[in-house]
């Protein structure tokens, strides 16, 4: 399993029911990306953890990485939003803990994870398309969370967006000034991580599966669920 140390971009641990990923470079780059991949690789592969945090703040693509004579393919973009993917259908619940500016993709992985919180005088910003370039993803999970009206006017006019108003507009949970693990632990549970996993992959296909083949799917996952020793536990209770 990596330790912190194996680590420039960003700092892992993993205290057996809680892995914590802090983003420690102020803007993402080509090493960020591939640690955070590592990172998805320990997670799927090694880790016990039920629950996943991230946080930290970050200020968009460092983009002194690439030559602008050159100029950019998509290839980059590309794995970029695989990996958002990846967290976004983890079998584990993820929380997103936001310390400070919060712009263009470490948003979008705000964006991708179940829990969202964020500490006092955050912001959040998505300002690529004044750059002359897209959001990634953004296009589509922020319309889901906050309605086609609110995405255009954030993504098109690249707006900032404070605590109080994230809450409002459902980009955030709750504002404190740190995570409470023991709370985490409380609602997210080991034994449960199956069923969540389960209803995130379901809440996910929400918007695209018609209600017949919706509901087959939530009979399959829901038969996996109550197979699971978490049910059938608390059915002795």
């Amino acid at each position: 399993m990596p330790t912190p140390s194996q680590f420039e971009t960003l700092r892992y641990d993993d205290d057996g029911d809680i892995a914590t990923v802090r983003l420690v470079r102020p803007r993402i780059n080509v090493k960020q990306l591939q640690e955070l991949e590592r990172v998805c690789d320990a997670l799927q592969d090694t880790s016990k953890a039920s629950l996943v945090i991230f946080r930290g703040a970050s200020q968009g693509i460092d983009f002194t990485d690439f030559d602008p004579k050159v100029g950019l393919d998509i290839h980059g973009f590309n794995k970029w939003e695989k990996l958002v993917r990846r967290v976004e259908q983890m079998e584990k619940v993820t929380a997103f803990f936001a310390e400070g500016e919060l712009i263009g993709g470490g948003f979008q992985l705000l964006l991708a994870c179940d829990v969202r919180s964020a500490r006092p005088g955050t912001v959040f910003r998505l300002p690529e398309v004044q750059m002359g370039f897209l959001p990634g993803m953004a296009t589509w999970r922020l319309a889901r969370y906050v309605g086609v009206g609110h995405a255009r006017r954030l993504i098109l006019r690249g707006d900032a967006v404070g605590t109080d108003e994230a809450i409002r507009l459902g980009l955030i949970d709750d504002v404190r000034e740190d995570l409470d693990h023991a709370d985490l632990r409380a609602h997210y549970r080991p034994e449960t991580a199956v069923a969540a996993a389960l209803a995130r992959r379901l809440l996910l296909e929400s918007g695209e599966t018609q209600f017949e083949d919706a509901l087959g799917n939530l009979l399959a996952a829901q038969f996996r669920a109550i197979s699971q020793s978490a049910f059938l536990e608390n059915l002795k209770r």
